[in-house]
């Protein structure tokens, strides 16, 4: 795989009452970039932000927008909102999930039974970043690498750890190790 192993911050597990503090601490600890989960109690029965959240300009954001109508919120026409998403310096991807009803908020499980999906997505793909986000850490990345994911989120396994920079170095260096040894065979 010669795509960089990029890790990747889920806020939702972040003290939203200090929610930049946070993210910026986060960023400084390592994190590639930072993922937003944006849910709207229709299309899963969580809602996170309501209101509108601006954390800044300068880091890169990843997005999963699990809502009903997510045209209705950048533009009335899906083909248009990849259109204007592209135009605008960003990639679209595409969420994989075994179904759509989601039970409860978080924290995630890691769902291992996806990995295989994401080997073939490896397999047809070479050359563009796959993430996983759900469940994973320490204990679970390195399957996540192993099948092929060069991109990976990761909340509580970080957010909840007392020194955030060692798990993400941990998280990069089994991802980095793991596509270095896909790589290779």
């Amino acid at each position: 795989m010669a795509l960089g192993c990029k890790i990747g911050l889920s806020i939702l597990n972040s003290h939203l009452v200090n929610l930049g503090t946070e993210c910026l601490r986060m960023l400084i600890s390592g994190a590639d970039y930072l993922h937003l989960d944006i849910m709207d109690e229709h299309f899963v029965p969580s809602i996170t932000f309501g209101h509108p959240v601006q954390l800044g300009q300068d880091p890169f954001f990843d997005m999963h927008m699990m809502m009903s109508k997510p045209e209705q919120w950048a533009t009335e026409n899906p083909g248009a909102l990849i259109k204007d998403i592209q135009e605008n310096g960003m990639k679209v991807g595409l969420a994989i999930k075994p179904g759509t009803t989601v039970e409860y908020l978080a924290p995630w499980k890691f769902m291992e039974d996806m990995m295989p999906k994401v080997h073939w997505l490896r397999t047809q793909f070479p050359s563009l970043d796959i993430e996983v986000d759900g469940g994973v850490g320490p204990d679970t990345v390195h399957k996540c690498a192993k099948a092929g994911a060069n991109m990976i989120v990761s909340g509580s396994a970080i957010m909840r750890s007392e020194d955030s920079r060692s798990v993400i170095n941990l998280v990069r260096n089994v991802c980095s190790e793991a596509a270095q040894k896909c790589s290779l065979d």
